[in-house]
């Protein structure tokens, strides 16, 4: 209601993912009720923590682009800013991961089943998005118009999510969408009798809003994605569009009431819905409504190569929304004829910035189109604001140097720290004397003051320990295997992926087995125990990444078995890695690895988190991990690999590379079958020899195992660890999310807090 009587520039946040987590200890957090919550709670029987774990995460993202994304509307919230987010409300999520014999299967996730208690559904606030048909023209006012006569339509109803702020009354919006048959068409089926047909249309509009990501590797899975992609911004569109209009006549006034954040490519068809519905249903002139279109739009990449950046197919883009191809087209035609006149007749250079791709398959560039129409283009680390001038978006940042800039991602501290580490949380409140940090993250710097205290070092462990004794609990309930708390736990949590190189973990850790199993018994005693934790989903079609997942299985099922190893080494894999899970696994962790081959993290946040709650990061420098260097320092964290200007050099070398006599061999035991399961691992030992090793992990192993021996030597020095852990903490308040948004609202969208009076 504040921000409907104050009416200022709202900000509209466009994301297909949101990694909300549990709500329950977010929300009473936030709220301020937390202890008269959890009293209430114990006069009825009941305790928080119990009751807190039977919330299951809602199921509507994937990795660290749908966390940022909550991350982002915490800040939002918390910093007092009008703003609103919109999203899909997916039936069943990605997927749920369930592991049987060391290999991932994928369920549905039935995150719904029980309902939500969390979300307000909007019966009466419901769009139709339209599909497919032909585009006609009519006269209007002696003028030709066209008008889309589409052949299916679909209602898009709301469900609104509240996000409440930390320390104010300020409560925003997460507004999902969900895909339901057309109430005209539903009827028309059921009053003719043709209740089969009926059944088939709503299975058929469900199915919109049913998966987060459904395969694309076929042609009915690539039509499925740009129909939640276009369900998913027609709707949030029309929703906007009607919201100013209820306070305002002037459609030219919109740029100075709105600004749009496109998050990836994904919602970028929002910008064509926009010129549509102000062109087609508002009446605009192309010229108007292009120059409301340049002023709204922010764009936001995660994307490191130019290869990795979204296409969508101009056949299926003209059979789903043909009007939007026509809009596409004019839009291209406009820009092209524009930069002839800046660059001239270049026509590769023409060629590579078009909208238009052609080939063999047309495509559409939905990053080309974003940049074109976006007033500011955004990249979220300081590496990779250079990556997109010097290479992503190069011909781009020479046309229009001005609109791009670097906003890097971070993580809020409320959910991080404040619930998920309360033990922390009341530490660091007490040594700081104030519990500002929590909306202030730069406080934290006032931890250095403390550094070397040895009362501060004493408590700072007990709280360690008391986390490393809850994650052992839920390893060995997850997993079965008991591991000491008195060895390092080593963490790898992330989406599976070969760029993010779990692969050259898994080899470590056979190095690692391999030493130990061939050491006389009393070098034992000099090994540093260690427990390695792994965790993360695979993509249903991404089979080298499977494999990995399987192989990291039977490694773990030789390791664990082994009386000649023990307790000094343990690995173990965490199923169904999600927000819940990380809340248990990054308080526990001693290190964590981020350990991407240089110049493929946009930024990275999970190394945020694990920053802020002290732990000690293995990693190479790419993405924020650059920036944490410059907080922290170098000496705090243990650092390998190439760097990103190296990494080009190195798989030049191809077959001339050399790598260490190590990896070979462990390389080798896994073909061998050491491990079992030779034949399967086959593709997997294929895709790390010499000139087809395209992420450097034989390039980069000597020096990991370097970076893995230091922080065994630092790990010992129980004094120099607690220090380098403390300092971890003091050095994290630049990675907050609420810095990230105050940057996006200065310098991007122009909006300004609006608080509401307590």
């Amino acid at each position: 209601m504040c921000f409907k009587k104050k009416d200022p520039k709202r900000i509209y946040f466009l994301s297909l993912e949101y990694l909300m987590g549990r709500a329950l200890s977010n929300s009473i957090t936030n709220l301020g009720i937390r202890d008269q919550y959890a009293d209430a709670l114990s006069q009825l029987g009941f305790d928080l923590e119990v009751l807190a774990e039977q919330e299951g995460d809602a199921a509507l993202g994937n990795g660290g682009l749908a966390r940022l994304s909550a991350c982002q509307m915490d800040s939002l919230a918390t910093l007092d800013y009008p703003a609103w987010g919109y999203g899909l409300r997916y039936q069943y999520g990605l997927f749920r991961q369930v592991i049987l014999d060391g290999y991932q299967h994928e369920q549905p996730d039935y995150w719904l089943n029980y309902g939500n208690p969390w979300e307000i559904e909007r019966i009466h606030m419901a769009y139709p998005v339209k599909f497919y048909g032909t585009v006609e023209e009519e006269d209007f006012n002696g003028e030709k118009r066209k008008v889309w006569v589409p052949n299916e339509t679909v209602e898009a109803v709301a469900y609104d999510n509240p996000i409440p702020g930390y320390g104010t009354r300020n409560t925003i919006t997460l507004r999902l969408w969900a895909a339901k048959p057309s109430d005209k068409n539903d009827m028309e089926a059921y009053n003719t009798g043709d209740y089969i047909n009926a059944v088939v249309n709503r299975q058929r509009a469900e199915t919109i809003s049913s998966v987060l990501y459904p395969d694309d590797r076929t042609y009915q899975g690539k039509e499925i994605r740009l129909k939640q992609q276009y369900f998913f911004v027609s709707a949030s569109m029309q929703d906007i569009i009607r919201r100013f209009k209820v306070t305002h006549d002037n459609i030219d006034e919109f740029p100075e009431k709105v600004a749009l954040q496109l998050n990836d490519t994904h919602p970028s068809l929002a910008i064509v819905e926009v010129v549509r519905l102000l062109v087609d249903e508002e009446n605009l002139s192309w010229s108007r409504a292009w120059d409301i279109v340049c002023q709204i739009f922010s764009f936001t990449t995660h994307t490191v190569l130019p290869e990795g950046l979204e296409k969508i197919p101009v056949d299926l883009l003209e059979s789903l929304l043909p009007r939007h191809l026509q809009i596409i087209y004019e839009i291209n035609h406009n820009f092209i004829e524009e930069l002839k006149k800046r660059i001239g007749l270049d026509y590769d250079r023409l060629s590579k910035m078009s909208i238009i791709e052609e080939g063999a398959v047309k495509n559409i560039r939905m990053a080309n189109l974003s940049v074109v129409c976006s007033h500011s283009v955004n990249g979220v680390s300081k590496v990779h604001g250079e990556l997109l001038k010097t290479r992503v978006f190069k011909d781009f940042y020479d046309l229009w140097p001005h609109k791009f800039h670097y906003k890097t991602n971070g993580a809020t501290q409320r959910r991080w720290i404040v619930v998920s580490n309360p033990s922390l949380c009341a530490l660091i409140s007490k040594w700081l004397a104030t519990e500002a940090w929590i909306r202030d993250m730069d406080l934290l710097s006032g931890l250095q003051e403390y550094a070397t205290n040895a009362d501060l070092h004493r408590e700072w462990k007990m709280v360690r320990k008391v986390n490393k004794m809850r994650l052992a609990e839920y390893i060995e309930a997850m997993t079965g295997v008991k591991v000491s708390i008195d060895a390092m736990f080593d963490v790898q949590i992330k989406r599976i992926h070969e760029y993010k190189r779990q692969f050259l973990n898994i080899l470590g850790i056979i190095h690692r087995y391999d030493c130990i199993k061939n050491m006389e018994k009393n070098d034992r005693r000099n090994v540093v125990p260690r427990v390695c934790i792994i965790g993360g989903k695979a993509a249903p079609g991404y089979e080298i990444a499977k494999k990995i997942i399987k192989l990291c299985h039977a490694v773990a099922e030789k390791i664990n078995n082994d009386p000649d190893i023990g307790d000094l080494l343990k690995l173990v894999f965490i199923p169904d890695y999600s927000v819940s899970v990380a809340e248990l696994v990054i308080p526990g962790a001693d290190l964590s690895q981020h350990i991407s081959t240089a110049g493929h993290e946009a930024s990275g946040t999970s190394s945020m988190k694990f920053l802020m709650n002290g732990c000690l990061l293995l990693a190479t420098e790419d993405g924020s991990t650059i920036e944490i260097i410059e907080e922290i320092g170098a000496d705090n964290m243990f650092l390998f690999g190439a760097k990103s200007h190296e990494v080009p050099v190195l798989r030049e070398k191809g077959p001339a590379l050399k790598v260490p006599l190590q990896f070979a061999r462990v390389v080798r035991m896994i073909r061998n079958g050491y491990f079992g399961f030779e034949d399967y691992f086959e593709s997997l030992c294929d895709s790390v020899e010499v000139g087809n090793d395209f992420y450097l992990l034989g390039a980069d192993f000597e020096s990991y195992l370097e970076a893995q021996a230091a922080a065994d030597k630092a790990f010992v020095d129980d004094k120099k660890w607690t220090q380098m852990s403390i300092l971890s903490t003091a050095g994290s308040g630049r990675f907050s999310s609420d810095r990230t948004i105050e940057e996006y609202a200065a310098n991007a969208w122009g909006i300004e807090p609006c608080r509401c009076p307590f």
